[in-house]
């Protein structure tokens, strides 16, 4: 435990959305064991109500289920009642819905859309005014190495991540100018419960997606708990960042997401080299 973090966390107030497990539950008794001041919720509170006695005056904890618009404005109208304000929100709260584009049904992929993009939205949204006034703070949005990369059997949870990488890149630049800083996760795969039960497979099976989304399938359901990521130094890598005078604006976590991204530059490059003057004629010969 770095000591010049635990100075920077000591009495700072964080807003944790997702914490009755995975990153979510670690980063919470981290934060705790710093002297920071915890704002844990989740959709069952009974899932976290072990954490108030485990570090009593350090935690509160609150039922909030982020797709739900007045669970939010309850959540956030108690949060500033007893904290008074927030330093630092952690929208953590999602999940992952496997299987083909053709194969996943909008009833399996629009609970995870109201998750993990437009819950994340609207309790960013409801607590902005608060970092504006303050003109401090920092917003921290988990994404994934699946916000930068597409993969087949992934591609709903994909768009949910893509998205969260546009949102925080847009928020940031118009939260820099007052004090605000905006911090984007991009973990590799940890052994948290995403590979189970924070998971959620297709119920429909197509032959054709079976050498690509059928894969993923596989992985899904043989590589839980086999993950190279330790989510213990993934929380504490969060709270180094966030603690930096300078956070960054993107984090990857992990050797697989670091080489999977640098790969996907490399590939970036080659193609945009290839087809570079094709791109520069699509202007008007005068531009």
């Amino acid at each position: 435990m770095s000591t010049s973090v635990k100075i920077a966390q000591k009495d700072q107030r964080w807003f944790i959305t997702g914490a009755s497990s995975g990153f979510g539950r670690l980063l919470t008794e981290y934060l705790c064991q710093l002297g920071a001041r915890v704002f844990a919720t989740a959709r069952n509170i009974e899932t976290i109500q072990d954490l108030v006695k485990k570090y009593p005056g350090n935690v509160i904890t609150h039922e909030l289920d982020v797709t739900k618009a007045h669970s939010i404005e309850k959540a956030v109208a108690d949060v500033i009642s007893h904290m008074d304000h927030v330093d630092v929100l952690v929208n953590n709260a999602g999940y992952g819905v496997t299987g083909a584009v053709e194969e996943v049904t909008e009833a399996e992929y629009m609970p995870m859309f109201e998750t993990n993009l437009f819950g994340l939205i609207n309790l960013t949204k409801a607590l902005l005014p608060q970092f504006r006034e303050r003109r401090s703070g920092c917003i921290v949005n988990l994404s994934s190495i699946g916000g930068l990369i597409g993969s087949p059997g992934w591609g709903y949870y994909n768009a949910t991540k893509f998205a969260v990488e546009g949102l925080s890149e847009a928020l940031s630049a118009e939260l820099a100018p007052l004090g605000v800083h905006v911090l984007v996760v991009e973990p590799g795969p940890f052994r948290t419960d995403f590979l189970g039960r924070s998971g959620v497979k297709a119920k429909q099976r197509i032959p054709d997606y079976q050498p690509t989304a059928g894969k993923t399938r596989e992985y899904f359901e043989t590589q839980a708990g086999k993950q190279p990521g330790d989510p213990q130094r993934a929380v504490e890598a969060i709270v180094a960042a966030v603690s930096d005078t300078n956070p960054p604006k993107h984090l990857l976590l992990g050797k697989i997401a670091l080489t999977r991204f640098r790969k996907r530059l490399e590939e970036w490059e080659t193609e945009l080299d290839r087809w570079q003057e094709t791109t520069l004629g699509a202007d008007y010969p005068d531009a």
